[in-house]
Parts: structure tokens; sequence; C-alpha cells
């Protein structure tokens, strides 16, 4: 069965700090994040079309614009859970996938870049 990938980035800034960690990070500081979602579907509608990348980009944006010039220690889930790039990358997907899933159609996976040179990427594969 064919599968198609579609992917779709958007960014927002925010600071957290992370507790309990033995170093500069338990401090007040902030990231730029860049964020990819990447969405997996096995089939095309009628005009050939997985998802409309436009329907996928407004989510995205939607679900950045909550945390962007935010502080994350303030906002549900991350006043009881550290807001790792771990921890933000899995409440992304699940956002995504619990407005965007549809038969055929599923978020596959979220990479978080915290900078330009590390991120994490978050999938329920099994």
């Amino acid at each position: 069965m064919p599968t198609y990938t579609l992917k779709v980035l958007t960014d927002f800034a925010s600071a957290h700090t992370l507790r309990d960690y033995p170093g500069d990070c338990a401090r007040l500081h902030g990231h730029n994040w860049k964020v990819e979602v990447e969405v997996r579907a096995t089939r095309l509608d009628r005009l050939g079309m997985a998802v409309d990348f436009k329907t996928v980009k407004a989510l995205a944006r939607e679900i950045a614009g909550r945390l962007d010039h935010r502080y994350l220690n303030d906002l549900e889930p991350f006043r009881d859970i550290n807001p790792t790039a771990e921890h933000i990358a899995a409440w992304f997907f699940q956002e995504m996938a619990g407005r965007l899933d549809s038969p055929g159609v599923q978020v596959s996976a979220v990479t978080l870049w915290e900078t330009e040179r590390a991120c994490v990427r978050y999938s329920e594969d099994s």
C-alpha cells in the first residue's frame, strides 16, 4: 500500500526552567523552537491530496501559538512535568493527532528543534 508523508514547519519562542536539573537550564532561559510535523496518509482525496498542507500548517501554527512568548512552566501540562524538549514534542504530537487524525491520515511524528543543532523526534510507532 502506498504511503505519503507530508511535512510542515512552524516555530515559536518561549522560556522555561527545568526543575531539579543539575546545571544552567535550571535557571530561566528561552529558545526559538522549530517544530516539524509529519503526517502519514495511505489514501488521497478526489483532488489527489492526502490532506491539504493549508490545514496542517494552520493547526500547527495554532498549537504553536499557544506556547509562543509564554513561560512554559505556567502552562498545562508543564506545571506538573518538566517542559523538556521531549515532553513538549510529545504534547505537540498529541494535540495535533487529537485534531487531525482520521481514517487514512495520521500524525506520524513531531520533531522539535531546541537549537539549530539539537532536536528530539517523538512518534508513537510500535
